[in-house]
């Protein structure tokens, strides 16, 4: 008789209490294998998502005319105005830097945040379909879509804004699919003993990709080229098409169907990895829903992409309208702070990593501490950035400061889903990044209410304070509630089974009769409404747990 698939992983996983070892990947001959091309495509992939989600930010300095408005502040009030250098005076005000769009902070908030809108619910709705078909084609069709989206981006903007704003929708559609997509593919791919290290590879790709979009958009738009801006969006959308077209050829969904795969390399990755092809797996939502730790996770997720948001989407606006930068300088300079977080969260997640090992630290403990060096020093970073006036360096550096500490994140609340229910770790991902991605369109539009036409320290020193203290408060709440205790409800064969029982008992012609430990062998015994136990089975009636007891009519 065939096992089932459950039988199988627990069969696993008394093997590996009894002391048998799981395969040591060092023994596979080959140096390269399929997992690796795996790996490898989804970081340049996430990489690709992030360029056309970020591309923006950058490109929309140069697409529209400088505020001077925001900048023709007089009287008492001036200075609250950093001066503008003598080399850029005659660029910011003789127009030579003007862009094609008449764009007040208000409508570039509306445009920026456009995206998040259709990523809202694409999120979970992405990673239950990569569930049933696969995340190769649920990520492949995701950023081969927002590709062409991004090709025809030049041409919407100069017809309308509003048809750019729904452009800007739909890639947040196809895009928002991409991560939990990728997490599927990563449990379907990666065994348990190289997962951590293979998922810090993918997921660095989102930092990459931040990096170069910042650094390269900007010289992007400073050559001219096919009018400058639009060249970020043909760039960036071809490289989409050509990433896409080798995703569908070298990456297969199941080690199962690679056609290319070893014989060796698909036996260590099946024997390992717990595969559910095209199952879906039941989802206790009241207890979800219930539960304080995972509402502290999304609370933490809400005020993590706050922060991260309003850097993203506005960065570049600030360079520009406070410190004067021009596009290229202002592209390298808003680069700068993320690369800053991506070499602090390698460096951050492996000194945790070997704390952990010599159990230094508990799981939890460092699950904290991680969450109160990025909250407290995100925040410190921001109230710095309050008092640097007209410094750029200082300005600079303190923005690296809060966004650098925002790399322990990835030990912080980004591993919780596991913790408390590796079987659902993707559901709850799902959950929190949909949350999460509320503060994309409306931390823009919060900032450009704010800031429009008032470009000056007073304003932003508002939009940083707003930051900061959504960092610590959404930081507290998840240090004072957040367990790395797995939680009961993680048990998905348990919820089955109590499910179909449920689905029994409610199917049954029969009432519900519970009979104690002590009324055992006791004989014939009247129950409610008109039945009795009977020490005798009659004919006819099935007994499906003691037969012994059955139940008759009076």
């Amino acid at each position: 008789m065939k096992k089932s698939e459950h039988t199988e992983h627990k069969e696993e996983e008394a093997k590996q209490k009894n002391g048998t070892p799981l395969s040591d990947p060092e023994t596979l001959t080959e140096c390269w294998g399929a997992r690796h091309t795996l790996a490898l495509m989804g970081f340049l992939g996430l990489g690709v998502l992030y360029a056309m989600r970020v591309c923006l930010s950058v490109a929309i300095v140069a697409m529209v005319k400088a505020d001077v408005k925001g900048l023709s502040i007089t009287g008492n009030r001036s200075i609250e105005v950093c001066p503008i250098p003598e080399e850029a005076q005659e660029k910011e005000f003789a127009g030579s830097q003007d862009g094609e769009f008449s764009w007040d902070k208000q409508t570039q908030g509306v445009v920026l945040g456009s995206f998040f809108y259709g990523s809202l619910f694409s999120n979970f709705l992405g990673g239950r379909l990569a569930e049933y078909q696969g995340g190769k084609l649920v990520l492949g069709m995701g950023i081969l879509l927002s590709s062409l989206f991004s090709l025809l981006s030049p041409l919407c903007v100069r017809f309308s804004t509003v048809l750019f704003a729904v452009v800007r929708v739909l890639q947040g559609a196809t895009l928002g699919v991409g991560i939990p997509a990728m997490n599927v593919l990563l449990a379907t791919w990666i065994p348990p003993i190289e997962r951590s290290k293979f998922s810090t590879f993918v997921f660095n790709g989102l930092d990459f990709g931040i990096v170069i979009t910042m650094m390269l958009s900007g010289w992007l738009c400073e050559t001219g080229v096919l009018g400058g801006w639009p060249l970020v969006f043909y760039v960036y959308g071809g490289l989409g098409l050509l990433w896409s077209v080798a995703w569908f050829l070298l990456v297969s969904d199941f080690p199962q169907t690679h056609p290319r795969i070893s014989q060796e390399e698909r036996s260590y990755i099946v024997r390992q990895c717990d595969l559910r092809r095209g199952q879906a797996v039941p989802i206790p939502w009241r207890s979800i829903l219930t539960s304080l730790p995972v509402w502290s996770i999304i609370i933490v997720h809400f005020g993590n992409n706050w922060g991260s948001f309003t850097f993203l989407a506005e960065l570049p606006s600030y360079f520009k309208n406070i410190h004067h930068f021009d596009i290229k300088s202002n592209g390298l300079l808003s680069a700068l702070p993320f690369l800053t977080l991506w070499i602090f969260s390698v460096v951050y997640s492996t000194a945790m990593d070997k704390l952990l090992s010599s159990r230094r630290l508990s799981i939890i403990a460092v699950r904290k501490i991680s969450m109160a060096i990025a909250s407290l020093g995100r925040a410190l970073g921001l109230l710095a950035l309050c008092f640097v006036g007209c410094d750029s360096v200082a300005a600079i550096a303190a923005i690296c400061v809060s966004v650098g500490f925002g790399g322990s994140v990835y030990c912080g609340f980004m591993c919780s889903h596991q913790d408390l229910a590796p079987n659902l770790a993707g559901t709850l991902m799902g959950l929190s990044i949909t949350i999460g991605t509320i503060p994309g369109f409306v931390a823009p539009l919060i900032t450009g209410f704010i800031v429009s036409g008032n470009q000056t320290l007073a304003s932003w020193r508002t939009v940083f304070l707003i930051s900061a203290s959504v960092y610590l408060i959404t930081g507290l709440i998840y240090i004072l509630f957040i367990t790395a205790e797995q939680q009961p409800w993680n048990d998905v064969q348990k919820n089955t089974d109590l499910a179909d029982k449920d689905k029994k008992e409610e199917e049954s012609p029969f009432p519900k009769v519970v009979i104690s430990q002590t009324q055992e062998k006791k004989g014939t015994r009247l129950m409610p409404e008109g039945y009795f136990v009977a020490s005798f089975p009659p004919p006819r009636l099935a007994v499906e747990e003691d037969p012994e007891y059955v139940m008759t009519r009076v």
